[in-house]
């Protein structure tokens, strides 16, 4: 069983899954939002094609631990794809995993317009990766 990791953002979802083992995660794609609809009938389609039995969703929160507006923003979409998806969906902190992805991609001399392209799906992988490497 595969899980699949989501940087849920205002105006893109950053998508990663793992392998088979649960071992890597590996950047899947950015789906551009639109409406709800379309936003969860894609992730349906990657969770059909690549056999995903559970999700883990980035959880934004502030330096000294509480969650604020988009934290909270995160836990609502989290609570929806569960009702929507019937699958079980875990929140990860991801303090720090976009300046992170940033960081790494700056160090590899990749240019500022292909780094917004991939950024948020380098950022979905660290966050699941991050899950992972922490319930092995």
């Amino acid at each position: 069983m595969r899980l699949m990791g989501l940087d849920y953002g205002d105006k893109t979802i950053g998508v990663a899954v793992s392998d088979e083992l649960g071992w890597t995660a590996q950047g899947l794609e950015v789906i551009r939002r639109s409406t709800v609809e379309r936003d969860t009938a894609r992730l349906k389609e990657l969770i059909a094609e690549y056999g995903v039995g559970e999700i883990v969703v980035g959880l934004p929160k502030n330096m000294n631990n509480t969650i604020g507006p988009r934290g909270e923003i995160c836990i609502a979409f989290a609570q929806s794809l569960h009702e929507i998806l019937q699958l079980p969906v875990h929140m990860w902190d991801e303090r720090l995993t976009t300046a992170s992805a940033q960081r790494t991609l700056i160090e590899a001399d990749v240019s500022r317009k292909k780094r917004k392209q991939v950024v948020d799906k380098m950022a979905a992988q660290l966050i699941l990766q991050g899950y992972m490497d922490a319930h092995s």
